[in-house]
């Protein structure tokens, strides 16, 4: 009987520990928050394939204009959060030399499609199929993003939902 409980304890600590490791290694609610890059400072990676629903998108067509790149999926949680924040600034900022380019991040072609037509996406994405674009940003899980300046340099890296006001400015930032 002592047995059983010692192991039953154990056991219970065990799992607290573990989902106490988790939840202090989730994004925050809320806005997204900057973090370190070594892309930081540098020259944008190479950025461009084929758009959701047709087209191609490629960064060196945008140069002269600030950059905001989010890497997002389907499935992902905070990506639903983010969603409508990012519409909201690709709407306000599309007179403004902004571009905002949506990433799909380990998802599928049907399900990333479904995910922009449910939530109205007012910005192209292309598709990473093989994770290729994530691994030369570093991105490890969505959503991340990135705020490119006219020149082309990586200005800002947030991990989490970014809030329309936090784009705005940062945007401002890196245009100033």
């Amino acid at each position: 009987m002592k047995r059983t409980v010692m192991i039953v304890s154990v056991a219970v600590l065990v799992l607290v520990v573990a989902l106490s490791a988790f939840l202090g290694t989730r994004h925050p609610v809320g806005d997204a928050t900057s973090a370190p890059s070594p892309l930081l400072g540098k020259m944008a990676p190479a950025l461009a394939g084929p758009e959701l629903g047709g087209g191609r998108f490629n960064l060196r067509s945008d140069l002269g204009r600030v950059v905001v790149v989010n890497f997002w999926a389907s499935w992902c949680g905070p990506c639903i959060e983010e969603a409508p924040n990012l519409s909201t600034f690709a709407f306000q900022e599309r007179h403004d030399k902004v571009s905002v380019i949506g990433v799909v991040f380990n998802d599928t072609v049907s399900a990333a499609s479904a995910f922009a037509a449910h939530y109205g996406s007012l910005y192209p994405s292309i598709v990473d199929p093989n994770g290729q674009i994530a691994n030369r940003y570093g991105v490890t899980n969505p959503p991340t993003t990135f705020v490119i300046d006219a020149r082309g340099r990586v200005e800002a890296s947030l991990l989490g939902p970014v809030s329309t006001a936090q784009l705005l400015a940062v945007v401002k930032r890196v245009q100033e």
